[in-house]
């Protein structure tokens, strides 16, 4: 099972590159800064949320998972 820190850090690692493409693309087609890092603040707060709860859920799933030995000698 992962450790809450390293899902925490690519929740914001994964973000970081969705919140940049959010903000370019919204300036892109509104050509309004303020409203383009507005978007982007809001959007990715949630998704940040959003992926660490999904995260957490799959860390608790033993699909596609090898269960590692009792013991080893």
């Amino acid at each position: 099972m992962e450790h809450i820190r390293r899902s925490v850090a690519k929740a914001l690692s994964w973000r970081l590159f969705g919140f940049a493409t959010t903000v370019f693309l919204v300036y892109f087609y509104s050509r309004d800064i303020k409203q383009a890092l507005a978007v982007g603040v809001g959007l990715d707060g949630l998704k940040i949320v959003l992926y660490f709860v999904h995260e957490r859920i799959w860390n608790r799933v033993g699909f596609g998972r090898r269960k590692p030995p009792e013991y080893q000698i």
